[in-house]
């Protein structure tokens, strides 16, 4: 198993929809997928799951939306359970009544599977920003804290025996997102051609690998041998372009301008190398056109895009478009399991002695 984030400092690069597209697709093409909503706006459990499910889900986290279920006397969907969500899982650590719960993933297909957030995730920041420096003098309920995502999303993914786990995350770096991050094995990264996405990826390079070299150097040899850690290997698999819709006021120019400078960037800040040649982009795995015009139809039909057909309203010219977006996501899919094959062996073996 290994684990994916896709994370950007940046929001509004289109990241949960470029998840949900990859969860699908990458199950198209033979292999287990769990997705994990660890974004406290829990926008990917969203297009995923219907409102009447997401109340169904979230009915334990509030008396008042359990008195309005009652009174409505809404019928369960069967796909899904109250109290089954990532902040549920943490309630007992938030708590302080045990370690985490065992919470079992939605499956919304054969061989896909969904660990749903919650807007109640929000409550754990502060509990893990708390834990954290305790965790480096070898505190073991700081250890638990800090390493409760990790052990979640393994103990969900053996469940259901997932081969590729995608994890999205909120366009922050605080302290739910380092320790979402710490979790997995490599970090995919949708990007913006524009100053904004530049900046942020000049800010995530230098976190990210200071939270590895803190964690292995300073948490990992405290860790006790029952408890399962991650080695924070958060290996950058390369970067996504995420086209915009173009703007008279934009020029095409603009775009191109900030399109060359990711390679620069991305280099010496993400991974800490020298600055590539000119016209070296070979971290750039696809660059993913605008596909707004399909983006209603395939949220009213509750299916990827790719996957939208003349009775969801796709019809004439349309789907030709679905076809073209069917082969973009279907090469970075490809594109994606690639680089995963290609990383050392050892990432995604979780094992908690390893590394020490």
């Amino acid at each position: 198993m290994t684990s994916i984030a896709l994370f950007n400092n940046k929001g509004g690069v289109g990241k949960t929809t470029l998840t949900y597209h990859l969860a699908h697709m990458i199950r198209r093409l033979g292999l287990s997928v769990l997705a994990v909503d660890l974004d406290p706006q829990a926008n990917l459990t969203s297009m995923c799951l219907e409102e009447t499910e997401i109340e169904e889900l979230w009915e334990n986290s509030s008396e008042l939306i359990d008195q309005g279920a009652a009174m409505a006397g809404l019928p369960g969907t069967g796909r899904v359970r109250s109290g089954q969500t990532i902040a549920d899982a943490v309630r007992p650590i938030l708590e302080g009544t045990g370690d985490i719960a065992v919470v079992e993933p939605a499956r919304l297909q054969p061989d896909l599977w969904l660990l749903p957030g919650s807007l109640d995730l929000s409550r754990f920041e502060d509990k893990l920003s708390n834990e954290w420096s305790r965790a480096y003098a070898g505190d073991v309920a700081a250890i638990r804290t800090s390493t409760s995502f990790h052990r979640i999303i393994e103990q969900a993914a053996r469940a259901v025996d997932a081969d590729i786990v995608l994890i999205d995350v909120g366009p922050n770096l605080g302290a739910i997102n380092r320790a979402a991050l710490i979790s997995a094995d490599t970090v995919l990264m949708p990007l913006a051609a524009d100053l904004f996405s530049l900046k942020g990826l000049s800010n995530l390079g230098p976190t990210l690998r200071q939270w590895r070299t803190d964690w292995q150097s300073l948490v990992l040899p405290r860790v006790p041998e029952t408890i399962s850690a991650p080695r924070a290997s958060m290996q950058p698999l390369g970067y996504v372009i995420m086209q915009p819709e173009m703007r008279l006021d934009r020029p095409v120019k603009a775009y191109e301008r900030w399109l060359q400078r990711i390679p620069w960037v991305y280099s010496s800040a993400v991974l800490g190398e020298s600055p590539p040649s000119r016209g070296d982009d070979s971290h750039r795995i696809a660059t993913m056109r605008n596909y707004r015009s399909l983006m209603p139809l395939a949220h009213d039909a509750r299916k990827p895009m790719f996957d939208l057909r003349p009775a969801d309203g796709a019809l004439g010219s349309t789907q030709q478009y679905v076809k073209t977006c069917f082969k973009e996501f279907k090469a970075l899919s490809e594109g994606v399991l690639t680089r995963v094959a290609d990383l050392p062996r050892s990432t995604g073996d979780s094992s908690p002695a390893e590394g020490r």
